[in-house]
């Protein structure tokens, strides 16, 4: 960590006041932030961000999921501007349409799996899912299946932050009590998470519950009136959730059996994060009717989202003489400069061979962080590439979690932000997902790291008779 400038820390202090007085963050915490304010970011460069006092961390979170060919590249600046200067808008409804918009579009078709060749471009990710789940009603509706609406996802999934889309997606620390949502069409079945499988299941045991439970809602549900089933291929700030091998395929084939859609959100596991374009067929062996994507997308330089459908739906919707119109979209759907953000990040993305780097450095970070799992306080740790997380317990034989008052997490994550390291603290984990171009030296620091801030938070957690140390 950089030490820190005092001239430059004076000269920023009204930041600190304009941010409290002003800025409403997302996941805004009230009491927190009006007595410690916020970390402020002034700079970013490859896998480091620099704070308003000139501190400098490795950003081990990647923004948000999405900073994957890292920060500060005069390349994609100079694309930006670029088109700027030639087409900083154009509207982009009914018959009017921009060329680099169309160019993205096919490059998208291009690297879908199987017949996923038109695509819906949005804002960002929760747009794009929005846009899936309104693009299956009016699919239903138009192949005469009005029924056909209720959708099914998983417990403790994150799909967006629209009201629909919190409502499709069930984590507990999002559903607060002052907001609404909607119940009636949306259903949720086990998380797939093989640490927490009840019963003691093991793994094949697991994989038979989950899908037995998945055929039996479809049942309850009745077959007729269940639309879609929504699925992160690995569920991310729900806590890197890797499913019991197998488990895609044979949702995908109850799919199948039952005239469901299948919506594989890859809003985060798209665009390299597990060193492929898009992971559903490659990684998991299915191949989607929809898949929605965002964060990596553009490597965060802009904002944009894409919904990615069949030939299936398609040749429904777009059937010739019937006169229809998807009056869905937004001003900012097929944005010109961010599309452009977008082909020029795919393009690097190709040309720096950075979906083989994630197989290696990703393998790397695979392997060092499994030598945390020995470590006190630490129940699990989940891994596939660049998507980690440390699970923290109180109790490793019970896996009993601590109070929430002890907020282990946070707990964690501060110290490491101490020392220059940023992870994302949420409740009991602290999870990962590093840029593209990380390397086997930061892989290193971000592990001895966590090792340093863990061993030290045992320690105060057991002199405060907190932790017995089991």
């Amino acid at each position: 960590m950089a030490t820190p400038s005092k001239a430059f820390a004076i000269a920023h202090d009204t930041l600190v006041e304009a941010d409290k007085a002003h800025y409403m963050h997302g996941y805004h915490v009230f009491d927190e932030h009006r007595e410690q304010g916020a970390l402020n970011i002034v700079a970013g460069e490859g896998a480091y961000i620099r704070d308003s006092h000139g501190n400098r961390f490795l950003d081990a979170v990647g923004g948000m999921w999405c900073t994957n060919i890292g920060l500060g590249r005069e390349e994609m600046a100079l694309a930006i501007a670029d088109q700027v200067r030639q087409l900083a808008y154009s509207n982009p409804f009914s018959d009017m349409a921009n060329a680099v918009a169309i160019e993205l579009c096919q490059k998208l078709a291009q690297l879908a799996p199987g017949d996923l060749n038109h695509v819906f471009l949005t804002t960002g990710g929760s747009t794009a899912v929005d846009t899936a789940y309104r693009l299956i009603q009016y699919y239903q509706n138009c192949r005469g299946k009005p029924h056909k609406k209720h959708i099914i996802a998983r417990y403790n999934a994150y799909h967006g932050s629209t009201t629909l889309t919190m409502s499709i997606g069930n984590k507990a620390a999002d559903r607060v009590p002052e907001f609404d949502y909607h119940h009636d069409l949306i259903h949720h079945v086990s998380n797939p998470n093989p640490y927490r499988a009840p019963h003691d299941m093991d793994e094949a045991e697991f994989l038979d519950f989950l899908v037995a439970e998945f055929e039996d809602k479809i049942l309850s549900l009745g077959a007729d009136n269940v639309a879609a089933f929504f699925a992160e291929p690995i569920m991310g700030s729900g806590g890197v959730i890797i499913p019991p091998k197998g488990y895609f395929q044979r949702m995908w084939q109850l799919c199948q059996t039952y005239d469901i859609l299948f919506v594989a959100d890859e809003v985060v596991t798209s665009f390299g994060r597990l060193g492929t374009f898009f992971a559903s067929e490659e990684l998991f062996g299915v191949t989607p009717d929809i898949i929605t994507t965002a964060k990596g997308l553009t490597s965060a330089y802009l904002p944009l989202g894409a919904c990615i459908f069949s030939e299936r739906i398609w040749e429904v919707i777009a059937e010739p003489g019937k006169g229809r119109c998807f009056t869905h979209g937004f001003t900012y759907s097929g944005h010109p400069v961010c599309c452009t953000a977008a082909l020029k990040n795919i393009e690097i993305i190709e040309r720096e061979q950075l979906l083989d780097h994630v197989k290696d450095v990703g393998g790397y970070l695979e392997q060092r962080l499994q030598s945390l799992r020995e470590l006190p306080l630490v129940g699990d740790v989940r891994c596939m590439k660049l998507m980690a997380c440390v699970e923290f317990v109180a109790d490793k034989a019970s896996k009993a979690l601590f109070a929430d008052e002890v907020n282990i997490g946070e707990r964690i994550h501060s110290k490491a932000q101490a020392r220059g390291l940023l992870v994302r603290p949420i409740m009991h984990l602290n999870v990962m997902s590093p840029p593209l171009i990380i390397t086997h030296a930061q892989v290193d620091e971000i592990v001895e790291t966590l090792r340093q801030c863990i061993l030290e938070t045992a320690r105060e957690l057991t002199a405060l008779g907190l932790y017995q140390g089991r």
